[in-house]
């Protein structure tokens, strides 16, 4: 029977005792390490990580205080001693066979496997590195300052102590959301990772209609800015349904129906679901490939 101090680790996703090794130190593995440090999950020195540059080692452990390599087997042999580790998949999706091959032999079956690689499936993880424990991954750019959104998922030998410590380390970096099979994950990398793109284009957009309307554009980005903040603030307070919000600021001939009389006219709605489909079908496609 366990004990009343491991059922509270359990719990609560305590990852005191974890090492984590990021093979792969870009910006979302960057974003991770600061918000695991920032809420005090781990400490410095256990993290590890591997880049091939040698200026960003340095950034990294001098912003961090964190482990730095130049090769990735030798992060993901630097954790392999402690009792429970983590190592996280964090490179670009074309270099997951050659990292693949490296890690190959150097992961342990006890090693928990996290993969933050956009289209690289869990069975192909599992098989080459022969471990049963993988997690597919998929956040996205607003984790960088805590208000991300994480989906993901895994394989059943997961346990439920693992899938704690991973809504724990995805938690502290916005919101986490769990999915039940792999396929979502290529879904919710079109529609919430893919998804800052969108919202970037359109802030872009209209903050260059408010210049072409006459104001500087440090004004029209701080209007739109807080436009766009506020509406998805109220969005989430009130719990109503988008249309039911649209139709509670469109009055009869007014401004917004005129708006969006123009907006449907130009395709508005079916251009983003084809572009999301296509960022859908981009995601599965990164899967396919050998």
């Amino acid at each position: 029977m366990a004990s009343n101090n491991s059922k509270s680790k359990n719990m609560s996703g305590n990852l005191a005792d974890t090492e984590l090794a990021f093979i792969g130190c870009g910006v979302m593995a960057e974003s991770i390490v600061a918000g695991i440090l920032r809420q005090n999950l781990v400490k410095a020195e256990q993290i590890s990580a591997s880049h091939p540059r040698v200026a960003r080692r340095e950034e990294l452990r001098e912003k961090y205080g964190i482990n730095v390599f130049a090769e990735n087997i030798d992060a993901a042999k630097s954790v392999q001693k402690s009792k429970e580790s983590i190592v996280c998949l964090s490179i670009k999706p074309q270099r997951i066979k050659t990292v693949l091959d490296e890690l190959e032999n150097n992961i342990t079956p006890a090693q928990l496997t996290v993969s933050i690689v956009a289209g690289a499936k869990i069975e192909t993880i599992a098989s080459k590195l022969k471990t049963p424990l993988v997690v597919r991954v998929m956040p996205n750019t607003p984790s960088q300052i805590g208000a991300g959104m994480t989906a993901w998922t895994c394989t059943e030998a997961v346990s439920d102590e693992h899938r704690k410590q991973v809504r724990a380390i995805f938690g502290a970096l916005g919101k986490e959301l769990f999915v039940e099979t792999e396929n979502m994950i290529d879904m919710a990398t079109a529609l919430s990772a893919t998804g800052p793109t969108y919202v970037f284009l359109v802030m872009e957009a209209m903050t260059d209609a408010g210049v072409h309307l006459g104001f500087s554009r440090e004004m029209a980005k701080e209007l739109v800015q807080q436009t766009i903040l506020g509406s998805v603030l109220f969005a989430m307070e009130s719990h109503k349904h988008p249309a039911e919000l649209r139709n509670m600021v469109t009055s009869p001939g007014g401004t917004s129906a005129e708006a969006i009389y123009q907006m449907e006219k130009g395709s508005l709605r079916t251009v983003l679901s084809k572009a999301i489909y296509a960022a859908y079908q981009r995601a599965v496609a990164l899967g396919q490939k050998k």
